[in-house]
């Protein structure tokens, strides 16, 4: 589970909407770590790993094993553009369109440690604006969103109604059951538990090979489901929505947030 923090310093200009010739000036009460450090990863494995670890935090017990100490932000082996999917949450890399290749391609990666001043208040969204924020100013980042419209599909009810459990948890976590995150084509599982829908549009959206996707469904609580397909001896992850959770994906293009990084510059020694 990968999730972010943050060293807001007062009164940076992040340029937003460039297209409107907009810009957003990040609040001067913004809360920032107590410490942090970014520096050049070692040469290494170069496979982005860490997040952050807020009071809300939920972690399977596989990734609770390696999950950064409560309060903390610890990220490895990532790229600025890593950095950025973690910090704004953004689902697939593809929605990130940067200038120079250090940012999203070639070796330069970094490593990220920062702590917050008090790690038992913290929430998981703080970390990810505080990540926001130090990222902003160590790299001299500059950005702007870019909405278009493109293919995708929007989740909706089935005929015949859905077929999802009202959850009585309130923190949502998921995972793809033991054999790990499917290949497109290949037979799959989703277990989740306590999540919203836009959660599970987001899941179809990053491997069900029909594009971005919105939520049309207009359920509004939190479930428990288990959706169970095979693409090749059936059902079908279509058919499986609609028979296992009472919903469907239509295709239809929907809009798309780009995430443009103007320019940024690599870090000064911390």
């Amino acid at each position: 589970m990968q999730q972010g923090g943050h060293m807001a310093p007062t009164g940076i200009v992040l340029c937003a909407f460039a297209a409107l010739g907009c810009c957003q000036v990040l609040a001067s009460d913004s809360a920032t770590f107590e410490v942090a450090s970014i520096r050049p990863s070692p040469d290494g494995p170069n496979g982005v790993r860490g997040g952050c670890h807020g009071i809300d935090s939920v972690y399977t017990p596989v990734q609770a094993a390696s999950a950064p100490p409560l309060g903390r932000c610890i990220i490895t082996d990532a790229r600025l553009s890593h950095l950025v999917s973690i910090a704004w949450r953004i689902q697939a890399m593809a929605y990130i369109h940067s200038g120079p290749d250090w940012i999203a391609r070639g070796d330069e990666r970094f490593h990220v440690e920062a702590k917050a001043e008090d790690p038992s208040k913290a929430t998981e969204q703080q970390l990810l604006e505080m990540l926001q924020g130090l990222l902003v100013e160590r790299f001299q980042m500059k950005f702007h969103r870019e909405s278009k419209e493109e293919p995708g599909f929007a989740l909706t009810i089935a005929k015949n109604g859905p077929k999802l459990q009202e959850s009585k948890q309130a923190r949502g976590d998921f995972n793809f059951g033991p054999n790990g995150k499917p290949a497109r084509g290949q037979p799959g599982v989703i277990v989740g538990r306590g999540l919203r829908i836009q959660a599970l549009v987001d899941i179809l959206s990053g491997f069900g090979g029909r594009g971005p996707g919105v939520d049309k469904t207009g359920l509004t609580g939190l479930y428990d489901f288990r959706l169970n397909w095979d693409e090749d001896a059936g059902p079908t992850i279509d058919v499986a929505l609609r028979e296992q959770l009472g919903l469907r994906m239509e295709s239809q293009k929907v809009p798309v947030s780009y995430f443009i990084i103007d320019s940024a510059q690599r870090p000064s020694a911390n």
